[in-house]
């Protein structure tokens, strides 16, 4: 039951975020997500290092929506975003 509900719920994650991948961040970010699901699905990941994981994730989302705030992203916060 636990099984099929995580499943269910991957499933869902990856159909909503793919719809939404437009650009090359929001692709790497729909990817890193898949990835980091499908570690703690397999059992290569620990729940620590999938928190890990997933704060940075949350560091980048916060990072680039700081640069799109002034309406320009420049060559520097365009770096930082990829990095």
């Amino acid at each position: 039951m636990r099984k099929k509900l995580y499943t269910s719920a991957v499933v869902l994650l990856l159909f909503s975020t793919l719809t939404l991948a437009n650009n090359p961040t929001r692709k790497r970010q729909v990817n890193q997500q898949i990835r980091i699901s499908n570690g703690v699905a397999t059992g290569e990941l620990t729940k620590a290092e999938a928190i890990k994981l997933q704060k940075q994730q949350v560091n980048i989302k916060r990072t680039k929506k700081s640069a799109i705030a002034d309406g320009i992203v420049t060559r520097k916060e365009r770096a930082a975003i990829q990095h």
